[in-house]
């Protein structure tokens, strides 16, 4: 029998909700504003919770999804953190470079799988956190291009110390109020961003090698997309059977990467067009003449302070995508069963931090769009099939239902090792042979995948639907068109102007923009929308109770989701002092 989920870090009495299975917590007496007089407390019962269940974690692993999915992960994680890195190699003065993005992943894999209660959530070299580098790089080279690597040393040390302050004092509490209105907007940011790279690499490409090698470029790019887009549908339709179907979705990545990138190598004209390749160093070593530990002890004090903002705005873009790349990859479609540890999760992510800034790595994080893939990798499907009658005919329609989670650390871990393994010569003589092109499409393809499933996409075709084809038992359909655009408006302002922001040489302060509408959502909206209104346009991101259960539980003054909570027959009521 699982052990019960344990909120046990209030200091107030909370009304527990039981069932035969698990628990909820509601926030009665707003005992989160005491949390900062209990430093700790969070951070100890993560880990109490979580700790029964890691031998479990390595027992449930041994099954065909956990190998299909460490393949998948793999190669999700890696061709994202090469995109990522050949921009910031070309825009920090060629300071990071692949063995620094690789040694990055995974310091941040085997760290996360083997120590952190959240394994399901993909730790990894992110494009935020490349558009801050460069970013910060930027600004230094005004002054003193020299002083870059001690600087950035200097800002993962800050942001480790406000990591590990926001880790003690309990402040990812506040993560409970993350909505989708927040988590689709950040979403769909990433997602522009993602495209706006894909497209940066390719008019590079045209730069470099002239207008031959820029349309093959464009010509891999664009078909790289279209088949890993294509078995990706195949693999959720209904064609073949589950098998068949379940082996494209593992593989949708492996089998196009491996044949675009032979593409570029077919002798002849193919061969001869000049595409750019992943550029590649010794093995286990710097991309430039250094060694592995910077000298930060040796900038000046001026230089020390100037950091500290830098990592201040570091530890708040992390503090949100982080945090909300776990909540996706534990989101309510997921049945999941074992608890969540977001305090001790942020705690250990400055640890990579510190580790990351002071060898000169750009900080890993939660990876926004891998995170819930790893999830959905790992779910177990069913697909039953819905007969609808109208009149004499009737129609058979599919309805995919996941039933089980094999929740695991070992898919992250190997992932890890296979990311170290990649540093080793032979494997860094392989990337060196994969076109710059193929990046592009992977930009596009995570892009892409990121802005289709979007919440703020799906209410902008409710919006433009005939109302005759809208379904009445569409939450949307009950709340007048103009709240919807309202709402919708509201999105995609906060969206436009942080992706503006990105584009100056202020995009370093984008993270504030990001953080600011969790309060713009509880404070402000409510005043806008009605409870009912908000009810059917959100919704928090999480609500299963085991994840909630580390931030405190479900924050029930927050008005649009007044009802969600409804107790099931045979629940039983009681109210327990912490411990």
């Amino acid at each position: 029998m699982e052990p019960p989920v344990d909120a046990g870090e209030s200091g107030t009495r909370l009304r527990r909700v039981q069932t035969t299975t698990s628990y909820t917590f509601q926030d009665e007496h707003g005992w989160r504003k005491w949390r900062i007089l209990r430093p700790g407390r969070g951070m100890y019962h993560d880990v109490k919770r979580r700790l029964p269940y890691y031998w479990s974690d390595i027992v449930d692993a041994w099954t065909y999804r956990t190998f299909a999915s460490t393949v998948r992960m793999y190669f999700v994680n890696l061709l994202p953190a090469i995109a990522f890195t050949l921009d910031m190699y070309r825009r920090t003065g060629e300071f990071y470079g692949i063995n620094e993005a690789l040694l990055a992943s995974a310091l941040a894999a085997m760290v996360f799988s083997l120590l952190s209660c959240q394994p399901l959530t993909i730790v990894g070299v992110t494009g935020l956190i490349s558009l801050f580098n460069y970013t910060i790089y930027d600004i230094v080279k005004q002054y003193d291009v020299t002083l870059y690597p001690k600087v950035m040393a200097w800002t993962g040390i800050w942001a480790a110390i406000f990591h590990w302050v926001v880790g003690v004092g309990n402040y990812c509490d506040y993560m409970g109020y993350i909505t989708d209105f927040s988590s689709e907007s950040f979403g769909m940011y990433v997602g522009i961003i993602y495209m706006v790279k894909g497209v940066e690499e390719l008019v590079n490409e045209f730069s470099v090698t002239g207008n031959a090698g820029g349309y093959l470029s464009c010509l891999i790019a664009i078909l790289y997309f279209g088949s890993v887009y294509s078995i990706e549908k195949l693999g959720s339709s209904v064609l073949w059977n589950p098998w068949v179907r379940s082996f494209l979705a593992d593989y949708a990545f492996v089998f196009p990467t491996l044949f675009w990138v032979g593409f570029s190598h077919i002798p002849g004209t193919l061969k001869n067009t000049p595409v750019t390749f992943v550029p590649i160093t010794t093995a286990f070593h710097p991309t430039q003449s250094r060694n592995w530990v910077i000298d930060f002890w040796s900038l000046d004090a001026a230089w020390v302070f100037v950091a500290l903002p830098f990592g201040f705005l570091t530890m708040l873009l992390f503090y949100y995508d982080h945090n909300v790349s776990s909540l996706t990859a534990q989101s309510r479609r997921f049945p999941l069963k074992k608890p969540a540890g977001f305090h001790w999760d942020f705690f250990l992510l400055g640890c990579t931090t510190f580790v990351a800034g002071v060898i000169g790595l750009p900080m890993p994080n939660g990876l926004v769009p891998q995170a819930p893939v790893h999830t959905d990798s790992l779910t177990v499907y069913e697909t039953h099939v819905d007969i609808i009658k109208m009149n004499e005919t009737s129609s058979h329609q599919p309805r995919v239902h996941a039933i089980a989670v094999i929740e695991q650390r070992m898919s992250h871990f190997i992932m890890g090792l296979a990311l170290w393994g990649t540093m080793t010569g032979p494997l860094l003589i392989v990337l060196h042979t994969m076109p710059a092109a193929v990046f592009a499409g992977v930009f596009f393809v995570v892009g892409w995948g990121s802005i289709e499933s979007n919440g703020i996409l799906q209410k902008l075709v409710h919006l433009q639907s005939e109302e005759r084809f809208i379904q009445p038992d569409n939450p949307l359909a009950h709340v007048p068109r103009r709240k919807v655009t309202l709402y919708v408006l509201l999105q995609i302002l906060g969206v436009a102007v942080t992706v503006a922001i990105s584009q100056t040489i202020a995009a370093i302060g984008f993270p504030v923009l990001i953080i600011a509408l969790i309060p713009f959502r509880t404070f402000i909206m409510p005043k806008w929308f009605s409870s009912k209104e908000l009810f059917a346009l959100d919704a928090l991101t999480a609500n299963n109770r085991a994840v909630l259960a580390s931030l405190g539980g479900r924050p029930t003054k927050m008005r649009g989701w007044a009802g969600e909570e409804v107790q099931e027959e045979g629940q039983v009521e009681s109210e327990e002092k912490d411990e």
